[in-house]
């Protein structure tokens, strides 16, 4: 399933991309769905923002985003990044006491708003000092009315964005105004993205591989997640009887399943849950092989006496080949996933240790023997390969059997 958005450019003065205005799509016809305003913010947050990050959409410049009454009077938009994404309060959203309260408040927590094709209207006047961006359409005020206007508003702090400029005089005469700020069919129309979606339970586990990199574990928390789904409960406890751990104590409750297996090993589950459910629940071949990876790896830090919290190497191999499983640009990914730094540079540039690791597993696994051997020196202090990777493939089986 894809999700459709367009991005119109916003410039500056130099025409030089300033951000982007993003407005939900419902296919690849680029126009707008006879759908509400909040229905369209909540598809463009939750199809874009929330599962795949805005920034990876506007290549980290500024987001412009429509916000009608009901999403901003429930404060949908404090569930996205100040830093990240202007809040556009539409023309159709009532000046009421309940709104100006809002957007004091999103103003102290630093979010940057703007007034979506202001009409003027001295109602608005007190909603200035919480503003950023004021937003004029060129085409329904002539030059005279904006100009008296800009006059009664000059004491204020705000950049000036000039919208349906569709002329080089309008540009020229605007930016002598004091605009900052332009968009408009002069400079480009909206252009149309496509990209796969990643449905919102999926997103949610993407989120889980966090507590994989962290140094503690909240099992409170955990055990709460997993006793409310028995997939994950059934998943926990076969998990644990895969582990060397197994067989310590009688299990008689997830807190102590996962007690029993320590730190590592539980954020080891937490990934491999994720992936596993990344990957449709299904025994997808891709899955497989970074079940092998990981164990693989895994083995090797265990050889080279490497710290397993966070199981660093596991990861490494882990998600070697996840881009492919969710059908996005590794890096792109990356960019969604709250690995250690360490993790990241051995999967994009195979560099340090896990990244030798890392290049040492893939050429064993491709029968690349010359590359293998000199991948084995240099790392050293390892030893037997090819019973590591039985050892890898055994416990793949193992965690993959229904």
């Amino acid at each position: 399933m894809y999700g459709y958005i367009a991005r119109q450019p916003i410039f500056d003065a130099a025409k030089t991309v300033y951000g982007y205005e993003l407005l939900f799509r419902d296919g690849e016809a680029n126009s707008f769905p006879d759908i509400g305003a909040d229905e369209a913010t909540s598809k463009l947050l939750m199809q874009h923002h929330l599962l795949l990050g805005v920034e990876s959409i506007t290549g980290d410049k500024p987001a412009f985003i429509n916000f009608s009454a009901d999403t901003l009077l429930h404060r949908f938009p404090t569930s996205i990044n100040p830093t990240s994404t202007v809040i556009e309060i539409l023309e159709t959203v009532p000046a009421t006491p309940e709104l100006l309260a809002v957007c004091q408040s999103l103003h102290s927590q630093g979010y940057k708003l703007a007034l979506d094709d202001h009409d003027f209207d001295p109602k608005w006047d007190q909603f200035l000092p919480y503003i950023t961006y004021v937003k004029v359409d060129v085409l329904q005020f002539n030059l005279l009315q904006i100009s008296r206007y800009l006059r009664r508003i000059a004491g204020y702090t705000l950049v000036l964005l000039a919208e349906k400029v569709e002329t080089a005089e309008q540009f020229e005469k605007l930016k002598m105004m004091g605009f900052h700020l332009f968009q408009g069919y002069l400079f480009a129309r909206p252009e149309m993205m496509k990209q796969k979606q990643v449905s919102s339970s999926k997103a949610n586990l993407l989120a889980l591989i966090a507590e994989a990199s962290k140094v503690e574990l909240d099992f409170e928390l955990l055990a709460g997640i997993c006793q409310r789904d028995v997939g994950l409960s059934y998943k926990l406890m076969r998990f644990v009887n895969n582990s060397q751990f197994a067989a310590r104590q009688p299990i008689s409750s997830l807190k102590l399943a996962m007690v029993s297996m320590g730190e590592p090993e539980l954020k080891k589950f937490i990934a491999l849950l994720a992936l596993a459910n990344l990957a449709d629940g299904g025994v997808d071949e891709r899955l497989t092989v970074a079940l092998i990876r990981a164990r693989f790896c895994d083995l090797l830090a265990v050889q080279k006496h490497l710290s397993n919290n966070p199981p660093s190497a596991f990861l490494t191999g882990l998600f070697s080949n996840v881009h492919e499983i969710i059908e996005q640009p590794q890096p792109v990914m990356l960019q969604q996933l709250p690995l250690q730094e360490e993790i990241k540079q051995a999967l994009l540039a195979k560099s340090g240790l896990l990244g030798q690791m890392l290049q040492l597993c893939l050429a064993f696994e491709r029968g690349d023997w010359e590359a293998t051997l000199t991948l084995e020196q240099q790392i050293s202090g390892i030893a037997e390969l090819a019973d590591v990777y039985q050892q890898a493939v055994r416990w793949a089986d193992s965690i993959l059997v229904s």
